[in-house]
């Protein structure tokens, strides 16, 4: 891909950073994001010509309409969203407000240039299965979950948002395709996520936390892998229309077994301890890749163990 105007919501984050990393050659790209997940901030991205940042906020319309207006973008990527279990508990209306109205507010600023616009990549959320998924595919029903419980506003509300996009697809003819990312990690990782915590706490063997028994399942997917299938669903034209799982089946263990195998590859000294859990969990998520291989040929290439490894050493260099 080349030659391309490339506009990022909530680019400055984790995922948003790496997508950077990759796509920055040869293209242009204008990061939106209101910083409250920086990642950014620890790369030399944003020294490069051909990257940029405008401090603005999803919900802030007519600033993000003259945004578009003014950058003309051929692909759109939306990753702007409120997301971590202890945000979207403490936070329950702000998170259904980012997530839907956030996503309505891209999607009409983008709706007059559908025609060229080659992409828009929607990142939605493996929670939409919910607290039990077992190889679930594109296919398997969503879950809209007991409401009352301020855990699934999240799940929820991109739910939604998903629906909003592919309804932009059918009325618009708006290029949408929807993510569903499954337990990414890797370098640049900042907030809540378990890999994240586990490893800042491992290398300066301090107390690694679990919340409940520890029994919960979970499939790692490390980024590199990640940014290959949203590279793939940019290039490949049978994405659009389409939502595709992205993860890593083979990377499947308990949250329990992952603090092991972090304290194992960084040689921490650090105590493992369980906490009471105070809010509605997802036991058990593993997905079915099987649409992502046929459609994209998407393949992910690095096993658990090496993708920590990787992660680790670059934890350890961010601390220097």
């Amino acid at each position: 891909m080349k030659n391309k105007k490339i506009f990022l919501t909530g680019g400055a984050g984790f995922i948003g950073s790496s997508i950077c990393k990759f796509l920055c050659e040869n293209n242009e790209i204008l990061i939106y994001d209101n910083l409250s997940r920086n990642s950014i901030k620890d790369t030399s991205l944003l020294n490069k010509k051909n990257i940029s940042l405008i401090h603005g906020d999803i919900l802030n319309y007519p600033s993000l309409k003259k945004t578009v207006d003014n950058f003309r973008p051929h692909v759109v990527i939306h990753l702007a969203a409120i997301a971590g279990i202890d945000t979207v508990i403490k936070n329950p209306v702000n998170t259904m407000k980012v997530n839907m109205i956030g996503t309505y507010n891209i999607l009409e600023a983008i709706k007059d240039y559908a025609d060229s616009i080659d992409r828009f990549i929607d990142f939605s959320t493996s929670e939409v299965f919910g607290s039990y998924a077992y190889k679930v595919d594109e296919n398997s029903t969503t879950n809209l979950a007991p409401v009352g419980d301020a855990r699934w506003t999240y799940s929820v509300s991109k739910l939604a948002g998903e629906h909003l996009a592919h309804s932009y697809y059918k009325e618009y003819g708006l290029k949408v395709i929807t993510i569903r990312p499954f337990n990414i990690y890797g370098p640049y990782q900042v907030g809540e996520g378990a890999v994240h915590q586990f490893i800042i706490r491992a290398i300066k063997n301090e107390k690694i936390q679990i919340h409940g028994d520890g029994d919960q399942i979970r499939s790692w997917c490390y980024i590199d892998d990640f940014i290959s299938g949203i590279k793939l669903c940019i290039e490949k034209e049978e994405a659009v229309g389409n939502s595709f799982n992205i993860g890593n089946p083979r990377g499947t263990i308990t949250i329990g077994m992952l603090a092991q195998l972090i304290k194992q590859i960084a040689n921490s000294q650090s105590e493992i301890i369980y906490v009471p859990k105070n809010y509605v969990d997802v036991e058990l998520r593993v997905p079915n890749i099987n649409k992502a291989v046929d459609l994209l040929d998407f393949k992910p290439k690095y096993d658990l163990f090496e993708g920590l490894r990787l992660t680790i050493d670059w934890y350890r260099r961010l601390e220097k």
